[in-house]
């Protein structure tokens, strides 16, 4: 692996409560003692009902926090169960995951992502803009062409582009705890960047201490997207590691 700046960013998803912050001081106990911190980027993202006591409990450490969807809508609205940009850095956000597969399959498309993207670059929030291709996809060798799109409309009349990461999460890995080939990582990663002239990449999908030491091969990922491993801090911490061991 080269020497360079690498995103870990942990999306908890619907899980996580009060309690479950106390696995915080075990990542930021070795985040302090870690060698190479200078490094890499820990980023929490975490239900909304946490950002708050998340980002209090982290204030005096490096570790960032950041939200898992945004609404559209730049200002207070009649929108019930929503919350905006403005709202979650208010609460201490400093990241927004927007086009998670999960949020897509639930309705988003493309035109609206734009839009949430949009409104939180406004809001002074970084993005983590998720795009990926389902298996059937995959199989009709569309792969390229659906990032494509999603790249395209997504990030549409978005000039400045500095604080948008790409997070390339393959539909069918996510949760499956199937990852692409290296090669086939490598070559997608590759399109995307040049494809998003040359944004950071980072990779989502069933990233967990078993096949870490197989993705950090992919010499041109700048990080990792973690799910289900970044809830056990044991996990997210053996990912961190080996990653440069």
């Amino acid at each position: 692996m080269t020497n360079k700046y690498m995103y870990f960013i942990a999306n908890w998803k619907m899980f996580g409560n009060l309690n479950s912050l106390n696995s915080l001081h075990n990542v930021n106990s070795f985040f302090k003692n870690f060698k190479k911190k200078k490094l890499i980027k820990i980023i929490y993202c975490p239900p909304n009902t946490l950002i708050r006591p998340m980002s209090k409990k982290l204030k005096t450490s490096h570790i960032e926090v950041g939200a898992q969807n945004c609404h559209e809508n730049e200002s207070f609205g009649p929108f019930t169960g929503s919350v905006n940009s403005l709202m979650l850095k208010n609460v201490g956000a400093k990241f927004v995951i927007i086009g998670h597969s999960e949020n897509r399959q639930a309705g988003e498309n493309n035109q609206l992502i734009n839009l949430k993207i949009k409104s939180a670059l406004k809001a002074g929030l970084k993005i983590i803009f998720c795009i990926g291709e389902t298996l059937k996809e995959k199989r009709k060798k569309q792969t390229k062409k659906i990032l494509a799109k999603q790249i395209l409309l997504g990030l549409n009349k978005i000039k400045d582009k500095k604080n948008i990461l790409i997070a390339y999460e393959p539909v069918w890995s996510i949760g499956t705890g199937m990852i692409p080939k290296s090669n086939e990582l490598f070559n997608t990663v590759d399109f995307i960047k040049k494809k998003t002239n040359n944004q950071k990449v980072l990779y989502g999908g069933s990233v967990n201490p078993k096949n870490i030491h197989l993705l950090k091969s992919i010499v041109n990922i700048d990080g990792y997207l973690v799910g289900g491993s970044s809830q056990d801090p044991k996990k997210f911490i053996d990912i961190i590691k080996k990653t440069y061991n």
